[in-house]
């Protein structure tokens, strides 16, 4: 399998230096050639860290390609960011109300040394 790691490697730093690959995906195909270089480089034994300090272009292209999706997807990425919170502050008050119902119900029983 050795062999698929260095091809996979090999086309995506090609594909960066080229100036697409990478750079052209979409957001999330780039996440996907990102995972998996890692996952190829992690496999092998090679240190990711390795191959980025060996292809500076790669990082400085990673970089630009994510700057690109950020500066295009920021109306969606910011929606969805206030939706999320949104979402977690509907959480926390349920929960809150949970453990208020919960607190009421147990003041409501008798103690455990008490007999009705």
């Amino acid at each position: 399998m050795a062999h698929i790691h260095g091809a996979t490697v090999k086309t995506l730093s090609h594909g960066a230096q080229a100036g697409h690959g990478v750079a052209m995906a979409t957001a999330k195909h780039a996440g996907a050639a990102i995972g998996i270089a890692a996952a190829t480089q992690t496999h092998s034994g090679k240190g990711l860290m390795s191959v980025f300090s060996k292809h500076p272009f790669l990082v400085f292209t990673l970089g630009v390609a994510t700057g690109y999706f950020a500066h295009k997807y920021r109306k969606e990425i910011i929606a969805s960011a206030t939706r999320a919170t949104e979402l977690g502050k509907d959480f926390v008050m349920h929960q809150k109300e949970n453990l208020e119902d919960l607190v009421a119900e147990c003041q409501e029983c008798p103690e455990d040394g008490e007999k009705e």
